[in-house]
């Protein structure tokens, strides 16, 4: 069952012409649409389904630096300057509160494990610490009965999935960026060998720049544009609680649960390192890309066969443009959750602390996940096909990274400074989709 999704209004017609097309309503594609109309570019967002309904809306809601892969953390620094100013700087509610998160540790190879991550981080002075005893139950009353230590970052923070994504399109909107839902595109119009526009299942749009932010999509749109990204899928799958009183107020995790409490009082809950990769085609076509992550990661991502197996050897890999697209055939990614996993989460949390012992589990949901072969996204131009560029692979880091994220498309496709360095996102590290 998919989370709640703020709505948001759809603008009923085509612009004839545009500076720049945005594929994909996801928190990249519209924190790209914002900030690009804020540099004065003319923007049109096209979604085939609605804006945040995949997941932007079904993530935890994590606004962190700490734990990133290190190529991430100088994005992540950025993001986190932009989530403590989106609230007043849209005019609307995100969700965002700087309520500090930790990774709680049973034992000491744990707590090596952070601290190492920690001495890697210095350099960017990230306000990451471990605590312990008296230290760590003044953040987390209790936690340590159970836990030898936690890495903790104050300055991290949480928003509100099913609200950050909407409220930054509509902010986008006023900016007059035109926002097209339920409205895919079909793919490029090259002429002479650049791109001159893009064709939706509603007519053309003709522009100098488009940019890709489809999410578990962009694998599939890339190569009916006859270049092969390295991307795979992964199941996440999350549950929210009734508003619960007495919880902690910090976002919180360990080996086993991750925590955030919500606006409205409740939690979003999951099961930390027990993501779902089902078997498909392309984990085979990829199986050189991904094998060493695979290996690395084989206690936290469960291979499977399952019913999206199936969809996807089902799936068209390749059409015209006068063809009805996968696109338009599923609107909205809403696949089933792994009630195991979630059962597993919610055993562990209610254990280690009481207070969730009593807790009513209003909903849960799952989300799939675009992933690279090194878990870091791609934001880039593509070399090959000139005025296309491609925001994806985000693993599911993207919501916390995202307004960063979507600010470095925007630099980029504006031909500005760039926020930050952009080479550790380069689409060249791949050698298969150069």
């Amino acid at each position: 069952m998919s989370p709640p999704v703020d709505p948001v209004r759809t603008d009923r017609s085509l612009p004839g012409h545009t500076d720049v097309v945005i594929i994909g309503g996801g928190i990249i594609g519209v924190s790209t649409a914002l900030f690009l109309a804020e540099k004065g570019l003319k923007v049109a967002l096209c979604e085939k389904g609605e804006i945040g309904a995949e997941q932007s809306s079904r993530n935890w809601g994590w606004c962190r630096t700490m734990g990133r892969d290190i190529k991430e953390v100088p994005l992540a620094l950025e993001s986190l300057k932009i989530w403590r100013t989106l609230n007043l700087r849209l005019n609307r509610e995100t969700g965002y509160r700087q309520a500090g998160i930790m990774y709680l540790c049973q034992n000491d190879r744990e707590i090596a494990a952070q601290e190492s991550w920690l001495e890697q981080a210095s350099q960017f002075q990230v306000r990451s610490r471990v605590l312990r005893g008296a230290a760590l139950d003044a953040i987390l009353p209790g936690a340590s009965a159970r836990f030898k230590g936690g890495l903790y970052t104050p300055t991290d923070g949480r928003a509100e999935p099913e609200k950050a994504a909407p409220a930054i399109a509509e902010a986008a909107r006023a900016l007059g960026v035109t926002i097209l839902t339920n409205c895919a595109v079909r793919g490029l119009d090259m002429q002479g060998g650049v791109v001159a526009g893009v064709v939706t299942e509603r007519g053309c749009i003709a522009c100098g720049a488009v940019v890709l932010a489809g999410g578990a999509w962009s694998r599939l749109f890339c190569g009916n544009e006859g270049f092969d990204l390295p991307q795979l899928k992964v199941l996440g799958s999350v549950f929210r609680t009734a508003p619960l009183v007495g919880g902690p107020d910090i976002t919180a995790a360990g080996s086993v649960f991750a925590l955030r409490k919500r606006l409205d009082g409740g939690y979003t809950i999951a099961r930390r390192n027990a993501n779902e990769a089902t078997l498909t085609p392309d984990h085979f076509r990829l199986l050189s890309d991904f094998l060493p992550k695979l290996w690395s990661s084989r206690g936290e991502i469960r291979l499977r066969l399952g019913r999206r197996t199936w969809e996807e050897i089902r799936t068209r890999r390749h059409w015209s443009m006068d063809d009805v697209t996968p696109f338009e055939a599923t609107r909205i990614l809403d696949p089933e959750p792994n009630a195991r996993t979630l059962f597993d989460a919610e055993h562990t949390l209610s254990r280690m602390f009481p207070v969730f012992k009593d807790m009513e589990i209003v909903q849960s949901w799952a989300g799939l996940m675009d992933v690279t072969p090194d878990a870091v996204p791609v934001i880039d131009r593509v070399d090959r096909i000139p005025g296309f560029h491609i925001a994806t692979g985000f693993s599911g880091h993207g919501f916390g990274i995202g307004p960063g994220a979507g600010r470095l498309m925007a630099d980029i496709v504006a031909g500005d400074r760039p926020i930050v360095d952009p080479s550790p996102y380069r689409l060249k590290r791949f050698s298969r989709a150069v």
